[in-house]
């Protein structure tokens, strides 16, 4: 079990950094951590006693000290994410050493190791902001739900975000059709449906496919068609971890792994059309998904029946109304021509987009304002 003798946390930073600086002479301590290492995806250093170099114990993510190698670092500068690690339940002395050096946690394994690799990977990534994470829904089938999560997705990135598009429905055919690049190389869904443990964001960010400057987990073209939650858990905490923006394409039935995808949402954009039929059909998918999202808004799409408008689709949902989806002419030809929803820098779309990340605050970081204002960007 890890036990803490500091309040505060390990060192964070955004982007991705080297992995953590190892001190010991044990062999089979070293065995162990270096597999723990090896679990979290990175590349620690190795030496027997502080490194004799200006700024190497300093400047290291963190430090893993074992603790035959700790009186050997008792005149090391205090630092933050300093841990004694050994293997030995009874050892004598533990908790005076770890005062020696400057220790934040004292480890014991095995029982750490999990534990353990977390916090190694979480310091080789560097844990900074997490991403804005956007889901988008649609109110009933064929609202233009998915059309807007791509152009959400693509202006991000041509905003100079940090952006991944991830595509939660199983049965939407794949968003990466949407965008051009169904035959680009890299992994999709069914790579990672069975993942229960973490999932690296660096890893996850190199394995998916590069489009128009963003990275796309979409579905591949086989039969798995069911997103576990500990996957969608997994995959989702992973993105959040490297910053910008994170933006899912969400299927208007709640399933577990929609439900897991729904809690890590910052905002929920449901996307009705102007019809009556339409708003009852969305009633039912925004209360579904209102059991677990706490932010849910409405973007109100025309054309309208008589007598509605997007603010009565709104006032009709009991939801804030963020603005009206535009329709651009032209967009399906644009699209056979392999250009993606939002690339059109001065249509209508990307428009929006751009309007709905300049109010949310996404070119400055990665949060949301509680006062996003609705109605603002049709």
């Amino acid at each position: 079990m890890a036990r803490s003798i500091a309040r505060e946390g390990l060192p964070s930073s955004e982007g991705r950094r080297g992995g953590p600086l190892i001190v010991t002479e044990d062999v089979d301590l070293l065995d162990d951590l270096l597999r723990l290492c090896a679990a979290a995806g990175a590349e620690p250093e190795v030496h027997h006693g502080p490194p004799e170099r200006r700024g190497g114990w300093e400047q290291a993510p963190m430090v893993l000290v074992g603790d035959d190698a700790a009186p050997r670092c008792r005149g090391a500068a205090r630092r933050r994410g300093v841990m004694l690690v050994g293997r030995d339940q009874d050892a004598p002395d533990v908790w005076r050493q770890a005062v020696e050096i400057g220790a934040e946690y004292v480890l014991r394994l095995p029982d750490s190791e999990g534990w353990l690799v977390d916090q190694i990977a979480n310091a080789a990534e560097g844990v900074g902001r997490p991403a804005l994470t956007v889901g988008v829904m649609g109110g009933r089938g064929g609202s233009g739900a998915s059309t807007l999560a791509c152009a959400l997705a693509v202006t991000a990135a041509g905003l100079g975000r940090r952006t991944m598009l991830i595509d939660g429905d199983p049965l939407g055919g794949g968003i990466d059709v949407l965008l051009g690049g169904e035959r680009t190389e890299g992994m999709r869904w069914p790579d990672f449906a069975h993942s229960r443990g973490r999932v690296g964001g660096g890893a996850l960010e190199d394995a998916l496919p590069a489009l128009h400057g963003l990275r796309v987990l979409s579905w591949g073209r086989d039969d798995e068609v069911v997103i576990p939650p500990q996957a969608m858990r997994a995959v989702l905490a992973a993105a959040r971890r490297l910053g910008g923006v994170v933006v899912v394409d969400l299927p208007r039935r709640v399933d577990e792994g929609v439900a897991e995808a729904l809690a890590q949402l910052d905002l929920g954009l449901l996307v009705v059309p102007g019809e009556l039929r339409a708003v009852a059909a969305a009633q039912r998918v925004a209360s579904m998904a209102g059991m677990v999202l706490e932010d849910l808004r409405v973007v109100a799409r025309g054309p309208y029946a008589a007598g509605l408008d997007d603010r009565w689709v709104a006032k009709a949902l009991g939801l804030p109304l963020v603005g009206e989806l535009p329709w651009e002419a032209g967009l399906p030809a644009a699209q056979d021509g392999g250009a993606p929803p939002g690339s059109a820098a001065r249509g209508p779309l990307a428009r929006f987009c751009n309007a709905f990340w300049e109010q949310a605050g996404a070119c400055g970081g990665g949060s949301l304002p509680a006062g996003l204002p609705g109605g603002g960007v049709s």
